[in-house]
């Protein structure tokens, strides 16, 4: 036998690589599987260890205690069920197993794969979308409530709004909100929206039931009826762990009827409290502002103008008085120094004038044209001329003339 080189697996490496493979398998990584339940063992940790059978084959199974504990139903061997899960090898016994997620009875399970693929259609359509929903209006006058007029689901609609918010008129449509005929039904409710007159809201409710009970609420011409709706609608479906495809398209999706009432109808005590607390506020803001402009206008009323306003009047005219007095004294002062200096310009006037020098003895000569004469040179030997002395004047003629160097 030939010595060629080869790779011999341990088994420990041989169970790895398989479970290597199957995890590289996204189909096995979530998938569904039916089957009928056996061997079903609850272990002391609250895990739940069982095998899935059909007529031709098994498969090992594990649903971890946290998982268990969510189930709606009590899993028992012989029952018909569809669990969702990843596929793997449990190594120390070399087996592959189903780890469990998610289980319901067979019938559900049929009724949740529908609802995952619708629910991912409309929301790859944007239906799901938040900026596609509107919100709900602040104080509505009417409300439309879209449930069966029997049951509890009404009674709590009615009770709640009409606590909360009684100023709100109720439109009450019957609707099938259970059976075969309940998608038509709601569609038929939604549709009738239209026709009301003054409407700003609307509720879609019913109580809890099974996946079969609310399987109306997971048609899809019920979504898109939701979708097309001429005002906001709220649900209000089930219990608080129930979701339905018309909760995804809805405006607003509440836990229970009464939250779907309590999220359409504000509160009216709330409000209330809300209007006396803001009344309270601005009660005392006035009060703070009486107090501050009386103390402002007390401060005002102290002021002398104010306060002797006759006083300061006084004191104003008296001051005035000294004023004028002091101009009066002051132009008195100024008119009789001017005074002074005009006597004194005056007097030099006088002193300069040429009656002043003709007092003294000096003369003035004149042409017959009444020019003045200054030099000699004016006159001429046989010609006439008048000479002015402070006293009067007299008429001369000259004979012989005279300069400061000649004579003649």
């Amino acid at each position: 036998m030939s010595q060629e080189r080869r790779f011999v697996f341990t088994v420990r490496q041989l169970t790895r690589y398989v479970r290597t493979l199957l995890g590289r398998d996204r189909t096995l990584q979530d998938l569904w599987v039916r089957g009928e339940i056996a061997d079903l063992t609850r272990h002391a940790s609250g895990h739940i260890y069982f095998t899935l059978t059909d007529e031709f084959s098994q498969v090992r199974c594990v649903l971890f205690r946290e998982e268990a504990n969510a189930l709606t139903f009590t899993p028992e061997s012989g029952r018909e069920v569809v669990a969702r899960g990843t596929l793997t090898v449990y190594e120390p016994r070399g087996q592959y197993q189903l780890v469990v997620r998610e289980m319901e009875p067979a019938g559900v399970g049929d009724l949740y794969l529908a609802f995952e693929r619708l629910k991912r259609k409309l929301a790859e359509e944007g239906l799901f979308d938040e900026d596609r929903k509107r919100p709900l209006p602040a104080f509505p006058r009417k409300i439309a409530l879209l449930t069966s007029p029997v049951g509890a689901a009404v009674q709590d609609l009615l009770t709640t709004i009409r606590r909360r918010w009684p100023a709100a008129d109720l439109v009450l449509i019957p609707t099938p909100v259970s059976g075969p005929g309940a998608a038509d039904g709601i569609v038929r409710s939604v549709r009738m929206l239209t026709g009301i007159e003054g409407l700003e809201v609307a509720i879609l409710a019913r109580g809890g039931g099974s996946m079969e009970e609310l399987s109306g609420f997971n048609a899809e011409e019920v979504a898109r009826a939701i979708a097309a709706a001429p005002v906001p609608v709220v649900t209000g479906i089930g219990h608080e762990s129930d979701f339905t495809i018309a909760d995804f398209v809805a405006d607003h999706r509440a836990p229970t009827p009464t939250g779907a009432a309590v999220a359409a109808a504000p509160d009216r005590g709330e409000i209330l409290r809300f209007v006396l607390g803001l009344r309270r506020r601005m009660a005392q803001r006035v009060r703070r502002g009486v107090v501050r402009c009386r103390r402002e206008l007390a401060l005002l009323r102290a002021r002398p103008v104010l306060s002797r306003p006759r006083l300061l009047l006084a004191e104003r005219r008296q001051r005035a008085d000294e004023i004028m007095g002091a101009i009066g004294r002051s132009l008195v002062g100024r008119g009789r120094d001017l005074h002074q200096r005009l006597l004194r310009a005056s007097e030099r006037l006088k002193a300069l004038s040429p009656e002043a020098v003709l007092a003294r003895g000096y003369s003035i000569t004149r042409l017959p044209d009444g020019s003045v004469v200054r030099t000699v040179r004016q006159l001429t030997v046989g010609g006439a001329a008048e000479v002015v002395f402070s006293e009067g004047s007299a008429e001369v003629g000259i004979r012989k003339l005279r300069t400061a160097d000649t004579t003649g």
